[in-house]
């Protein structure tokens, strides 16, 4: 193991003379085998893989317990195909089965409040847009190291937010709401990743 950890730690500094920590484990192997991937097989990912991705995320740290993001499982080849034009024509968003849009929404914490008659002063501040979109980050990649502990890749698509208004529209979400977006495709990598 030790021989092996040190080649991941060297590729990853560029230094060959690093030395890993003794309690070395499959959870820091695996994050060290992080990579982008942007050829996919297309085949159908198994019965659970959305749930067990979201279980995951909704696990992540959160800023207040707030969890102001909601995530939309895009597995429609037509709406996959107007969500890559809006993130400037990336083909490999019509090859993964599952195109993952991670947005951070403030608006069930303003449903909540619209009930309880309370008025959230601080909601168009730029903290929550910041809170959001950290507890987007933090969720999608809780899901991108599940879905790479199942053998399957992604790759996150900043151009999503080419145009957040269309994409909104797209995804019929309250644009008032919907203030960024990260996005993770997920299937299996056409080549297998390094382990």
């Amino acid at each position: 193991m030790t021989t092996n950890a040190q080649s991941k730690l060297a590729a990853r500094y560029g230094a060959p003379n690093i030395s890993p920590l003794q309690q070395w484990n499959d959870t820091i192997d695996q994050l060290l085998e992080h990579r982008s991937v942007r050829a996919f097989t297309g085949q159908p990912l198994p019965d659970g893989t959305i749930q067990t991705l979201i279980a995951a995320a909704q696990s992540a740290s959160t800023s207040s317990n707030l969890q102001v993001w909601s995530v939309v499982a895009v597995q429609n080849e037509d709406r996959k195909g107007r969500l890559s034009a809006l993130a400037g024509n990336q083909a490999y968003i019509h090859q993964a089965p599952l195109f993952l849009v991670w947005l951070a929404d403030l608006s069930r914490v303003s449903r909540i409040a619209d009930q309880h008659g309370v008025e959230l002063e601080a909601l168009p501040y730029l903290e929550s847009l910041l809170l959001g979109t950290i507890d987007a980050a933090l969720a999608a990649q809780n899901a991108v190291v599940a879905l790479e502990s199942l053998g399957l890749g992604s790759v996150y698509i900043g151009g999503i937010r080419n145009d957040i208004e269309a994409v909104a529209k797209e995804l019929g979400c309250l644009l008032r709401f919907i203030q960024s977006s990260v996005c993770v495709l997920a299937t299996r990598p056409r080549i297998a990743l390094r382990r």
